[in-house]
């Protein structure tokens, strides 16, 4: 009998299905940076719609999503993003707040269930009109599902208690794992950051059939991991 490995080291070694393959080598394409591939339009629409959104836009990676997310909450150089130590952002991601976009990350310890203490969180706040010598603060951002901390999902409360601080100080909150707000600003800082691609409903389509096939497989898969 053939033996079959399951490999469970991250959902990064997945492979497509085979109705992800035959999309993808049937997917209707046009070019991107034009906003004219309709296979790309399809997914950034449904996308948008599922998570009561104006917009959506696909980028190549999660890191990109995450660094034009900060980019466009923090457009000015030297602004400051309140984030935490164990999050993906400030562990993963080549730092690449600081060294593309200029944005200074203040780390706040993360508890073992991915949340900060949100006194703490707004102890790190600084005040735009105090010391000049401290950079502004604009941003909080938050990890839901949290990789470091076992794939925890953050408790809803949670994150409006964090959304309601951040407006108390006139702040912005961004989830690593939420869709980009302003994707007018969103799709220039992409082709600035070279995530502009052209005929991508190729990989758009797969993400298509994720969307519509697969996400009723997940609760087998919690079911199964949790397993002896």
């Amino acid at each position: 009998m053939a033996t079959r490995t399951v490999d469970l080291r991250s959902d990064t070694v997945t492979k497509p299905t085979e109705a992800m393959r035959s999309a993808m080598a049937t997917a209707e394409v046009d070019d991107d940076v034009f906003g004219a591939d309709p296979t790309a339009v399809k997914l950034q629409s449904e996308v948008a719609k599922m998570m009561g959104k104006e917009a959506g836009l696909f980028v190549p990676s999660g890191t990109m999503g995450n660094l034009i997310s900060v980019l466009v909450h923090c457009d000015i150089r030297g602004s400051e993003v309140i984030l935490g130590n164990n999050s993906h952002i400030h562990i993963y991601e080549n730092g690449g707040i600081a060294t593309i976009g200029g944005v200074h990350p203040r780390p706040v310890k993360n508890n073992e269930d991915g949340t900060m203490d949100i006194d703490l969180i707004e102890d790190a706040i600084r005040d735009p009109g105090g010391e000049l010598v401290y950079p502004t603060t604009r941003l909080i951002c938050l990890e839901n599902s949290h990789g470091n901390t076992g794939g925890r999902c953050l408790p809803v409360e949670y994150i409006d208690r964090v959304g309601e601080l951040a407006k108390k100080h006139g702040l912005k909150l961004h989830i690593d794992g939420a869709r980009i707000f302003n994707a007018s600003v969103a799709r220039r800082l992409r082709k600035t950051l070279g995530g502009g691609m052209r005929q991508v409903g190729v990989i758009c389509a797969a993400a298509l059939v994720a969307l519509q096939e697969n996400l009723v497989k997940l609760e087998g898969d919690h079911k199964n991991a949790k397993r002896d």
